[in-house]
């Protein structure tokens, strides 16, 4: 990152070289201590290479010396820049004032964030907040020291435990962490555990209640597994049934992927843009004009200066809008199988739940037609089958 911004302080051109010697010019450059960078032949057969401009005034006697000629193909860097701006003095006036509109609105709080809080409401504490003269559109050099200011919203929100102030830029961010208290326990209505699916049962744990089931029986969808009754007769009594059933569950799927699939290909055409950051704010400075492209993506690499370790309040912001096409591309029919099998089989643990394990597949028919791989697959799924029943009646099992 330094070294960049060093390159672009001093400039840098791009050059081709003609006629003479360029393999001779570059060694003897590189030997006596020029920095090139970037060689390579154009597609025209022409030696092409980048350069400082203080390099640049140097190679005139390895010109010379080998019989080349120089063309300078791009320039870059604040030099070139400043020469430019030299010849737009209305532009120059115009940065300077937006410079200076930027430094004003950057001496302002545009919004104050307030995170951590679950039971207190943001408004309670943005009225808190205003009361110690935090609110946004305040100059921030009115602002309490953030130490002041946690300590004093702590004082008015007695609900928190731990208030943290911070300044980032324009914004400024409540942390807030709130006292635990102990939470009641919710009352639970006596209830049954039942079967959500047909299954096979193969794992039982009933924490409370009774279970009614064991290991390898087959159930039913709506079939008691841990009863919320216990004992009998006159010592009968309901409670809260709780635990974990697994079983095995079939899944059937339906899959239809079709042989022709479409891929995003980018073509190597791009444009590039350059924004100077300033304060939070970004100035455009090249890749003027509109987008030559129909369709497009656009990648967005922002730098920011820095001195050692601290972060400077001004960069600059590279945008590359590069050039995508929709191709079409075959699969193969085995391609295809596998990636439905994998569309399906997310699509289950989805459903079924993070602890759900896929045990066994059996593709029940496959066939191709119209372009497509029709399937149809049944899933062997272990996973909880579990659901709760209120129990209303007290009633034997």
């Amino acid at each position: 990152m330094d070294g960049q911004w060093y390159q672009w302080i001093r400039g840098n051109v791009t050059v081709q070289v003609r006629g003479g010697q360029p393999e001779k010019l570059v060694n003897g450059a590189l030997a006596g201590g020029l920095q090139l960078s970037s060689i390579r032949w154009t597609s025209s057969g022409l030696m092409q290479f980048e350069l400082s401009v203080d390099d640049f005034f140097r190679l005139r006697p390895y010109l010379k010396e080998t019989g080349c000629r120089v063309h300078v193909a791009s320039r870059r860097g604040l030099p070139f820049w400043l020469v430019r701006l030299s010849k737009r003095k209305l532009f120059v006036a115009g940065i300077l004032l937006f410079i200076a509109g930027i430094y004003l609105l950057s001496s302002l709080v545009w919004s104050v964030e307030v995170k951590g809080n679950v039971k207190m409401t943001d408004e309670r504490i943005y009225a808190a907040a205003k009361q110690e003269g935090l609110f946004p559109m305040q100059w921030k050099f009115r602002l309490q020291p953030v130490e002041v200011l946690s300590k004093k919203l702590l004082q008015r929100l007695p609900d928190a435990s731990w208030i943290g102030v911070e300044k980032k830029g324009t914004r400024v961010v409540i942390q807030i962490v709130e006292a635990t208290t102990p939470e009641r326990a919710e009352l639970e209505n006596p209830r049954h555990l039942i079967a959500k699916s047909d299954a096979v049962v193969t794992e039982i744990y009933a924490e409370k209640g009774r279970a009614v089931v064991k290991k390898n029986m087959k159930v039913r969808k709506g079939q008691t597994l841990i009863s919320g009754t216990i004992g009998g007769g006159v010592y009968m009594q309901t409670v809260v049934a709780k635990g974990s059933v697994r079983g095995l569950v079939w899944h059937d799927y339906e899959i239809a992927v079709p042989l022709t699939q479409q891929v995003k290909v980018y073509t190597g055409d791009k444009k590039t843009k350059w924004y100077a950051m300033i304060g939070g704010r970004a100035l455009q400075v090249s890749g003027f004009g509109k987008n030559p492209f129909e369709t497009f993506e656009t990648v967005v690499h922002e730098e920011q200066a820095a001195w050692r370790q601290w972060k400077l309040p001004f960069g600059r912001l590279k945008k590359t809008i590069m050039d995508v096409r929709m191709d079409e591309r075959s699969i193969t029919v085995e391609e295809a199988r596998s990636i439905g099998l994998l569309q399906a089989k997310s699509e289950i643990l989805v459903k079924a739940g993070a602890d759900a394990v896929i045990r066994d597949e059996i593709v029940l028919h496959e066939k191709t037609d119209n372009g497509k791989v029709y399937m149809k697959v049944s899933f062997e799924v272990e996973q909880s089958i579990i659901e709760e029943m209120p129990l209303v009646h007290m009633q034997g099992e």
